[in-house]
C-alpha cells in the first residue's frame, strides 16, 4: 500500500488516501519517495489558477529510490543502464513515447502522448505518479538520472524542474562565457539561471525583481548587480543574453526592450495565460533580436541539471531555498505555508 495526497478541487483540502501498489508492467519501476518539493505549478493548480485533472497526485521536483523494477523490459537511466533495486534518482516531469513526429525532432516534452507526473488523473491502474506519495510509479518513457547518496534530497529534487529547465534554455544559447545577462525574476528559476550563467564564465549578471529578499539572494548565487523593477525603466541596461523567468508581461516587454543588438531573449516564465504584450516587431528586426520559448527541457538537460548542483553545492547555496520540510502526512500545511512565505521551495517527506 501506498499514502498519497490526493487533490481534487481547489475549494477543498488535499485528503491523505491509501492505494494499492500495482504490479509492475513491462518497463516500468517503482520509486519510495525520499522527498518532493513543492513547485510554483503545484500551488497555481492547488489555487485554481491552473487547469490540472484530477483527481490527482501532484508533484514533480522529486527524489527517491528504485524499489523494485519490471522483470519484462527492465527499464534503464538515460545512459543506457539498467536501474538497480537501491539506485537513487530523479526523472523527468515527463515521460514520451519516443517514436511521434514531436519526439523524433528532439522534442520529447512536447510528445503526442505525453505523460506528466504530478499532472495525470488518478486511474484505477495508475493512481501512483505524483510526488506526494510513499511511492511514485515510473512508466516507459521516463528519463531517470542516478544521483549521487551524499548530495541532500533537498538540493536535488528541483533538479527534474527547475533546474533542467534552466539547462534547457543555456543549451540553446550562444556561449555565456564573456557575454552580459539580464535575468528577470528572482524566484527559483531565476536564482538557478543566475547561478547557472556564472558557472559558465558570464562576464556581467544582472537580476531584476520587485522583492528586494530576493534581490539580495540573488548576490548570493553570483549576481553582479540587482536592480529594482521601478528603477529598471531609468536605466540603459543592455544585455547580450536576456532570461524572463516571472512570467509577467511587463517583463516580457522589458526583455525585448533591453536585449542588445545581435541578443537573444529566452521566454521561460509564460506558463500561465496572461494576455498579449506590445513588441515592435521593427526592432526585433533591425536589432537582430532572436526570441526563443523553452518549456520542460529534453533528458539530456536533466542529466546536465544532475551535474550541475552535485558540481556546484558548494559554491551556491541551493540548500537554502528549501525553507523548511513536512511530512506527507502534514501537506496541507505544508501548502499554506508555501503560499503564505513565498519561499522558493517547501518539502514534503514521507513521515
Amino acid at each position: 500500500m501506498s499514502r498519497a495526497a490526493v487533490f481534487r478541487s481547489a475549494s477543498e483540502p488535499l485528503s491523505i488516501e491509501e492505494f494499492v501498489v500495482p504490479p509492475l508492467s513491462a518497463g516500468e519501476a517503482l520509486v519510495k519517495v525520499e522527498c518532493c518539493t513543492l513547485c510554483g505549478s503545484d500551488l497555481h493548480s492547488i489555487s485554481g489558477h491552473r487547469s490540472t485533472p484530477v483527481p490527482t497526485v501532484l508533484g514533480h521536483e522529486i527524489v527517491g529510490r528504485i524499489a523494485e523494477v519490471a522483470t519484462e523490459r527492465p527499464p534503464v537511466d538515460v545512459a543506457g543502464r539498467p536501474l538497480d533495486i537501491g539506485d537513487r534518482v530523479v526523472w523527468s516531469v515527463a515521460a514520451a513515447c519516443g517514436s511521434c513526429d514531436r519526439c523524433r525532432r528532439a522534442m520529447p516534452q512536447k510528445c503526442r502522448q505525453l505523460f506528466k507526473y504530478g499532472h495525470e488523473a488518478i486511474t484505477a491502474t495508475h493512481a501512483l505518479s505524483g510526488g506526494l506519495a510513499d511511492y511514485c510509479l515510473l512508466v516507459p518513457g521516463t528519463a531517470v538520472v542516478r544521483v549521487d547518496d551524499t548530495i541532500e534530497a533537498t538540493e536535488i529534487s528541483p533538479a527534474s524542474c527547475a533546474t533542467a529547465t534552466i539547462c534547457e534554455a543555456v543549451s540553446g544559447c550562444r556561449e555565456l562565457r564573456g557575454r552580459d545577462v539580464l535575468i528577470f525574476g528572482a524566484g527559483m528559476l531565476g536564482l538557478t539561471a543566475t547561478a547557472m550563467s556564472i558557472h559558465q564564465g558570464a562576464a556581467n549578471v544582472t537580476v531584476c525583481d520587485i522583492d528586494p529578499n530576493r534581490l539580495a539572494r540573488a548576490r548570493l548565487f553570483g549576481a553582479t548587480a540587482a536592480i529594482e523593477w521601478s528603477t529598471l525603466s531609468a536605466s540603459t541596461l543592455e544585455a547580450d543574453v536576456v532570461f524572463e523567468v516571472s512570467g509577467a508581461t511587463t517583463a516580457v516587454e522589458a526583455a525585448v526592450s533591453h536585449a542588445a543588438v545581435g541578443g537573444e531573449v529566452i521566454l521561460i516564465g509564460s506558463v500561465s495565460p496572461v494576455g498579449p504584450v506590445a513588441i515592435d516587431p521593427e526592432q526585433v528586426v533591425r536589432r537582430l533580436l532572436h526570441i526563443r520559448g523553452v518549456h520542460n527541457y529534453t533528458p539530456d538537460s536533466l542529466a546536465r541539471a544532475v551535474t550541475f548542483l552535485t558540481e556546484t553545492r558548494a559554491r551556491f547555496p541551493f540548500a537554502s531555498l528549501v525553507e523548511q520540510s513536512f511530512p506527507l502526512s502534514r501537506t496541507n500545511e505544508a501548502i499554506a505555508f508555501a503560499q503564505e512565505s513565498r519561499a522558493c521551495r517547501i518539502a514534503v517527506h514521507p513521515d
